[in-house]
């Protein structure tokens, strides 16, 4: 027998949405790329943001690490004893007495954006 307050809280799989018709278009066009049907190409698009890309994503995506971990000089940052190149989201250089949230990993390069 089926729990009846389970039972109403199961999802249809239909989502009404709104969207800016010029980027219906893009949409459209991206997913005729691809050979897809744009509710095809829109799952997929939705369920590879919902995984990590790579390894390197599963393992520092979303730390958090102190501006003390920076060495400003050679532009390299310190995670766990292995020294990373680092870019900052929307700044040009490291703050030694901010916090960064590490936002993208690829490769030996991480996207750090500071946290406020």
């Amino acid at each position: 027998m089926t729990n009846p307050i389970e039972e109403s809280h199961k999802k249809s799989g239909k989502i009404p949405l709104r969207i800016d018709p010029e980027l219906h278009e893009v949409l459209v066009t991206r997913a005729n790329k691809e050979g897809r049907s744009l509710n095809n190409y829109l799952t997929k698009l939705l369920e590879d943001g919902l995984q990590p890309k790579n390894f390197e994503d599963r393992q520092f995506v979303g730390q958090v690490i102190s501006g003390e971990n920076f060495d400003l000089p050679s532009r390299l940052v310190s995670i766990s004893g292995i020294y990373y190149r680092y870019l900052i989201d929307n700044a040009i250089t490291a703050k030694a007495d901010a916090q960064y949230a590490i936002i993208e990993a690829n490769g030996n390069i991480l996207t750090l954006r500071e946290l406020k």
